[in-house]
């Protein structure tokens, strides 16, 4: 039987949106063209270009779909951490996985090319703040934090700072050794200021 349209459709726009990630991440920004990116997903410039017309389409759609599906495997995964003990270090080892994978890397393409392009700044600027709030909720539900405690609301957010950083770190070498050491330290610094409670800054 052959597949419904709808779906082969369907099909076809997750293969571009994936293979764009993927050339973003390997690639760079330059050779992440709507004619490489339908080489790579294994259709055609046309068929591409009837799901996104213009580059800038394909690219924060991609980084879109991208972000919603790693949020939603996080949350599933979820019910694999740990309860008590070692949860902390197991929720921020997950950001700082998302911070250091394939996404982040890609995203880190386009962030730097919509620093110097108006129009695509126009379009990332709206995308990277729904980001931001998604991960910081994800973050705040795992760790089954407060976050109208501002105390603890801004250690999840210098949770998320950190996991951008240690990200950065690892763009240009493998940073895993370093990195699996400050996750820990700040994970046993975290736990402690979530379960005692802290002082906010400036009071």
């Amino acid at each position: 039987m052959r597949e419904p349209k709808q779906d082969r459709s369907r099909a076809t726009r997750q293969h571009l949106l994936e293979s764009t990630i993927d050339c973003l991440a390997t690639q760079g920004w330059g050779a992440t063209t709507v004619s490489v990116v339908a080489e790579r997903a294994g259709v055609s410039r046309g068929a591409a270009q009837h799901h996104f017309p213009m580059r800038e389409d394909l690219i924060t759609a991609a980084l879109e779909f991208m972000f919603d599906s790693r949020m939603a495997a996080i949350r599933e995964e979820a019910v694999g951490l740990p309860v008590g003990a070692g949860r902390t270090e197991a929720v921020v080892g997950r950001m700082v996985e998302y911070f250091t994978g394939p996404l982040f890397k890609a995203a880190l393409q386009v962030w730097a090319a919509a620093a110097a392009d108006e129009a695509l700044r126009q379009r990332v600027v709206p995308l990277e703040a729904k980001f931001g709030r998604v991960v910081h909720a994800v973050t705040v539900e795992l760790l089954g934090a407060d976050d109208a405690d501002p105390a603890a609301h801004r250690l999840v957010q210098a949770t998320l700072d950190l996991a951008r950083g240690l990200g950065l770190a690892d763009v240009l070498s493998d940073d895993s050794a370093r990195r699996a050491q400050i996750v820990g330290q700040w994970s046993v610094t975290l736990d402690a200021a979530l379960q005692g409670g802290v002082r906010v800054a400036g009071e």
